[in-house]
């Protein structure tokens, strides 16, 4: 579990930086005011959640004694990438209307923050 948790917030680490030069450079053209606004803001929660998902694999090696929280954090940062900077980025580039599928993975993030902070409450065994 570890393995791809570290794995998947490496991969959405690149796909933001990717994402967002696509976005500065042969994408622009497709943007207006507005959809940059949105555009940015779903590869800059993209790559926050990245770094989440690298900062809950890594607390998965410390803390052995919370891997389900910490793999459930993942899930949910994961969750939350696909849902709310997926759904932006359809909103952007398809003008397809998301209704209630951002604020669903907006709700993902908080969960695995949520998570993540309790894993790191109930340890007892950090690895240090």
């Amino acid at each position: 579990m570890n393995k791809k948790i570290l794995i998947a917030g490496a991969i959405f680490g690149a796909l933001a930086v990717a994402i967002g030069a696509y976005g500065a450079h042969g994408g622009a053209k497709y943007l207006t005011e507005h959809t940059t606004i949105t555009f940015g803001k779903a590869v800059r929660y993209q790559m926050y959640h990245a770094l989440a998902l690298l900062s809950a694999g890594l607390a998965y090696i410390l803390i052995p004694s919370q891997r389900k929280l910490l793999a459930w954090a993942g899930y949910a940062f994961i969750g939350g990438i696909i849902f709310f900077s997926g759904s932006l980025y359809i909103i952007v580039f398809a003008g397809v209307k998301m209704g209630y599928v951002t604020p669903l993975g907006g709700t993902l993030f908080v969960l695995g923050w949520l998570l993540l902070a309790l894993a790191v409450y109930k340890a007892d065994d950090y690895n240090t």
